[in-house]
């Protein structure tokens, strides 16, 4: 009998629950009132016993609870109940257990059983593991072993290239810390041929959302340069402003209507002026008087218009959709179906200055050719 060639795919894809927040101890209640998950919710002597040791037997920590869930839909659910807490509790997902520090034990909070996960799954039908038609990668649910993984892909003839020595492990445990065997000197440890993983976090985030603005272009090129060095932020940008277009555009209404006099005013005065704008996201429990802070320490020493400072709290959806709305507002105004040059280009540091004298200043302002946005932002050579 002729043996059996398997194909190895370099990368498989993975849906990973990884789930860790420190906090207070909870009471049954508390997690009781979750919409839609009380029913999973296990405190029972031999429930709790399960799951206060792991394979080390050195570390014993009794949670409050056991959640056993049904779907993904059900640990976000969870985890969100944590952070509307005045204080996260914790919670800790545990696979088969074989950590050897108590790294899947949650003291006094919620562990979440991942078998249950896998054993519902299946029950519906619903395997957690499926092949890619071209056999280049597997997709697969953290909560799955790596005996069910190996045996599926033999199966269609292809099979994952690293491994560790033991497989009744599930799959999130091991990528967690690495996953090393005898194949790693070969092809890395099993993290490092993951393709793409999602994470079940439960968090809401948010943006604060900052504009300020310029007279002075080399003081805000400067401080552009300065703030995507120290790589703090998560968006930064920036645009013109002159008479020709509205101070706000249909890409944003972010002045306030009340401030808008004063704008045009210093428009008038200086001819152009420069708007630097920047994101910094946050988690919903995070504090904003951190934010406020962290971001006050990070503007120290800039070089805008004093008391020309503006800002918003919006939702992470809100900021990176924000273009749409105005190109709603237009087409409902019959005002989209025009034409829509662009040019985007990228200039050297060293021409900046000079791009601004006879471009922006020598062209774009003297002929008043600007009915749309003009961007400006720069860019690290490396990226």
């Amino acid at each position: 009998m002729a043996e059996k060639t398997f194909q190895f795919p370099t990368y498989f894809k993975l849906l990973l629950i990884i789930i860790t927040t420190l906090g207070k101890i909870v009471t049954a209640e508390e997690i009781s009132a979750v919409e839609n998950i009380s029913d999973k919710l296990r405190n029972d002597t031999e429930s709790l016993w399960k799951v206060s040791r792991d394979f080390g037997n050195i570390v014993h920590e009794v949670p409050a609870m056991v959640f056993h869930p049904a779907s993904v839909d059900d640990i976000a659910n969870l985890i969100k109940s944590s952070y509307s807490s005045p204080v996260p509790f914790a919670i800790a997902a545990r696979g088969q257990g074989h950590s050897t520090g108590g790294q899947a034990m949650a003291r006094d909070g919620v562990v979440v059983d991942m078998a249950a996960l896998r054993r519902e799954r299946k029950k519906k039908g619903v395997g957690g593991i499926s092949i890619d038609v071209y056999g280049e990668y597997v997709d697969v649910g953290g909560e799955q072993l790596w005996i069910d993984v190996l045996n599926e892909t033999v199966e269609n003839g292809v099979a994952p290239i690293s491994w560790t020595d033991y497989l009744y492990l599930s799959v999130g445990g091991t990528l967690s810390n690495a996953g090393i065997s005898g194949q790693s000197f070969r092809y890395g440890p099993q993290i490092s041929n993951v393709l793409e993983m999602d994470v079940v976090t439960g968090t809401d985030v948010f943006v604060k959302w900052i504009r300020l603005l310029y007279s002075d272009f080399s003081a805000f090129t400067r401080d552009q340069e300065r703030l995507i060095s120290i790589k703090a932020l998560d968006y930064l940008e920036g645009n013109l402003l002159m008479h020709q277009g509205p101070i706000n555009n249909w890409r944003s209404s972010f002045f306030p209507l009340s401030d808008h006099l004063r704008i045009a005013t210093l428009i008038t005065k200086h001819k152009i002026l420069y708007c630097l704008e920047l994101s910094k996201y946050y988690y919903h429990h995070q504090s904003q008087e951190n934010v406020n802070k962290e971001i006050e320490e990070l503007l120290e020493g800039m070089g805008n218009i004093p008391g020309f400072y503006y800002e918003k709290h919006v939702s992470y959806v809100e900021f990176l959709n924000r273009v749409r709305s105005g190109e709603l507002w237009l087409q409902s105004q019959g005002l989209w179906e025009v034409p829509h040059p662009w040019l985007n280009l990228f200039i050297p540091k060293s021409q900046i200055m000079q791009f601004n004298s006879g471009v922006f200043r020598g062209i774009i302002f003297k002929r008043n050719i600007t009915t749309g946005p003009v961007l400006v932002y720069p860019m690290n050579r490396s990226k």
